[in-house]
């Protein structure tokens, strides 16, 4: 892959990123660029998706041949949107709140997640300071090792190259690979037919596309695994809800 491809890949994981933490500024003022990218490295397998996050703003056909659109939904109506999707806290995006037997194994998950991130000078901060297992957190972990890989081909230095795609490959395989899939289920879970102009639903599943995409262009076979067939981690004895805010704001 040549270094405009491989550019070109991280812009998709920078994106991604910022498109689904919890909007802060609008995000759509970038959405027009994201159809050349995808056209111009030839994902077509992204296109469907794609085509249908981009008709939630009434983009039409303009949207889907790479122009600007009409993208005219204002920030509080993302920020509700994001609310309506993901639950008030967000709790839908993290890896380990799915499939782990107990506290003890998410603890031993979370390790793994935020040593791939230190060996890689990859820091988890910032004004939006998430988990290390948050789902924008690894997308943006994607987009640094797409850059250093990026650099490192720049610079001739082939070794280096293949640290990051091997990094990239264990990542995925071991972990956002592994749980993409049960994210876009439920972020669709109990949304009606009436309710899939919802962007936040499109952009889940274009997530979980340009995943797999990654995934099989480096010969990984992600797992299809069923919501259903996954239980939630569960609490630590110790934590309860009944003493959380939300709740509280709820039972109001």
């Amino acid at each position: 892959m040549n270094i405009n491809s491989i550019i070109r890949r991280a812009q998709i994981y920078r994106f991604l990123t910022d498109a689904l933490l919890y909007p802060t500024e609008n995000w759509l003022e970038e959405l027009p660029d994201l159809y050349p990218i995808i056209e111009d490295l030839g994902l077509d397998n992204l296109k469907p998706s794609l085509a249908c996050f981009l008709a939630c703003f009434d983009a039409g056909k303009a949207g889907a041949a790479g122009k600007a659109g009409t993208f005219n939904l204002q920030l509080t109506d993302l920020q509700e949107e994001h609310r309506r999707t993901f639950g008030l806290t967000g709790s839908l995006c993290y890896e380990t709140e799915l499939g782990m037997p107990n506290e003890y194994r998410q603890s031993q998950e979370m390790a793994d997640i935020s040593g791939f991130y230190r060996a890689f000078g990859f820091q988890v901060g910032g004004e939006q300071r998430e988990r290390p297992d948050h789902l924008a957190t690894e997308l943006e972990f994607l987009y640094v090792l797409s850059l250093k890989e990026a650099y490192a081909a720049e610079q001739g230095i082939d070794e280096h190259v293949e640290v990051c795609v091997e990094a990239r490959r264990a990542f995925l395989r071991d972990h956002l690979g592994r749980w993409i899939g049960l994210f876009a289920q439920s972020a669709g879970r109990g949304i009606s037919p009436e309710g899939e102009g919802n962007p936040y639903l499109w952009l889940s599943r274009l997530a979980a596309a340009v995943v797999q995409e990654d995934a099989h262009s480096l010969g990984l076979s992600i797992e299809n695994r069923r919501l259903d067939e996954v239980r939630p981690t569960p609490l630590g004895q110790d934590i309860s809800c009944e003493t959380c805010p939300v709740n509280a704001l709820q039972e109001e």
